[in-house]
């Protein structure tokens, strides 16, 4: 079997201000109208031998990898949480201790050995039927207990990712991943210059860095523990002591924190004899920032690529991106703009790589922005905090049908509900009862309540907190659904 491994972690720093550490870059629809996760997911159909998808996933996106997943139509036969990041070589470990452990318990014998193909959630292939056919070429390789990585056929001389150089270079001169090519690889280099990033252009022997890899969930295993063995002592240790929670897989904390940190490349591919590179030529991108993404979108016939309301007046090569409020750019060239609900990003499209420097002084200021957006999903819905000034805060709640939030306290602060639209079963102390539109209640400090949507239809409620202290702490659950402690 086939078993696609979506690496679903990373906060995306530089598409901030839209991608945040809690809504980051892959569970945002930034190509089209289904996020990058379930692209990832849809570009896997077809397919022979497909399993279910194993994806590993940060603790805080569970909700909505879970979501996201169960409206795309796919569902996961693991999802892996990650307590803390360890980069992706343990990653990839646990995800195939795991499918290891329940192939083997579905085919009840000792000797099943699922194919992996992993996939960060984040990248963009315009070409599928290209990529499908270099996966049928990596999985025979991966079949014969190879460790296939996929190489990027470049079209530039790109400074920004690392790149392959294959053996028998002779050979591949005339052949393309059209033509099912697999050769062993010669070794991965790091980001080169410019001078020596043209140099391995024009060999023709160097591809990009994908990050995209297949083998044996075994053979892997068995290279980790030749070229890592306490990292593969750790996973084993952490997927021993998981636990099941809902729809989720959870690695314990202290275990997983033990995992010595490093991507597969360096812990794994770059020491194996056994690695081989696919070519593939199909359109892909990691969208690592505003002018990849921007390269990866369709461009009017000035260069620009516009979403969102945005109106344009002799400007071009732009990336302009509103999601609240009308942008009007007048004589703009090769700028990036974007614009949140919370926040505003204007950069040359030449710097947009130093985002991450902007970040980084949002983070030392203790600015909320570099996490969450000002509307923040949970599992229940979202809230989207509309105004806000000393001792209150107005919110705006959207409730799933079907759903329900925890029941709750807090010591700091009461709360007004009014009803928009849709019906809400109120919990309040040791009554219960619903409220239509247009009707509100009132939540005393230090009661417990809860609301909960019966109907089929979404429910949208207007909060007004009022109290000494209106962080999102100051919160006591007594029962949850989600398996929330926090």
């Amino acid at each position: 079997m086939l078993i696609p491994s979506i690496l679903s972690g990373g906060s995306g720093t530089r598409l901030w201000p839209l991608s945040r550490e809690l809504y980051p870059k892959q569970l945002l629809p930034l190509v089209g109208e289904r996020t990058m996760l379930q692209e990832t997911a849809a570009r896997v159909e077809g397919l022979p031998d497909l399993a279910a998808p194993i994806v590993v996933c940060n603790e805080s996106h569970r909700f909505m990898v879970a979501e996201q997943m169960r409206e795309f139509g796919v569902e996961p036969q693991a999802i892996i949480l990650e307590p803390v990041g360890r980069n992706t070589a343990p990653a990839v470990g646990v995800a195939a201790l795991v499918a290891l452990e329940q192939a083997r318990a579905g085919a009840e014998g000792s000797d099943v050995d699922p194919v992996l193909l992993v996939l960060p959630a984040d990248h963009v292939i315009r070409d599928v039927a290209a990529f499908q056919r270099a996966v049928t070429v990596g999985r025979a390789a991966a079949e014969a207990g190879k460790l296939v990585t996929f190489g990027i056929v470049p079209d530039r001389a790109e400074t920004g990712y690392g790149y392959i150089r294959r053996k028998n270079a002779d050979a591949l001169a005339t052949r393309g991943a059209a033509d099912g090519a697999c050769f062993p690889v010669q070794q991965f280099v790091e980001k080169p210059d410019a001078a020596t990033a043209q140099q391995y252009v024009d060999s023709g022997e160097y591809y990009w860095n994908s990050g995209m890899f297949m083998f044996r969930a075994q053979a892997y295993l068995d290279e980790l523990k030749r070229h890592a063995p306490r990292m593969l002592a750790a996973c084993e240790t952490a997927v021993a002591a998981a636990t099941r929670d809902l729809d989720f897989t959870r690695l314990p904390a202290n275990e997983f924190a033990a995992c010595p940190s490093d991507s597969i490349d360096y812990a794994v591919m770059e020491k194996t004899d056994a690695a081989v590179v696919v070519p593939l030529d199909a359109g892909w991108s990691d969208v690592g920032s505003w002018s990849a993404l921007q390269d990866a979108l369709p461009r009017d016939g000035d260069g620009n690529v516009t979403m969102g309301d945005v109106l344009v007046e002799d400007s071009s090569g732009c990336y302009l991106h509103s999601t609240s409020r009308l942008i009007g750019a007048v004589g703009l060239k090769d700028h990036v703009v974007v614009e949140t609900k919370d926040a505003v990003l204007v950069a040359p499209r030449e710097r947009v790589q130093d985002v991450k420097q902007l970040v980084a002084k949002l983070k030392q200021q203790g600015r909320y922005e570099t996490a969450l957006h000002r509307e923040v999903f949970r599992p229940w819905g979202s809230y989207d905090s509309i105004d806000n000034g000393e001792r209150f805060q107005v919110k705006r709640l959207i409730v799933k049908p079907g759903a329900q939030m925890s029941l709750q306290m807090h010591h700091h602060r009461a709360e007004h509900w009014i009803v928009v639209s849709g019906t809400a079963r109120i919990t309040r102390g040791e009554e219960t009862f619903l409220l239509g539109e247009n009707e509100s209640t009132y939540i005393p400090l230090g009661t417990k309540h809860r609301i909960e949507n019966p109907g089929k239809v979404t429910l949208e409620i207007i909060e007004v907190q009022s109290g000494s202290y209106l962080g999102e702490d100051d919160i006591v659950r007594f029962e949850d659904v989600y398996g929330r402690s926090n």
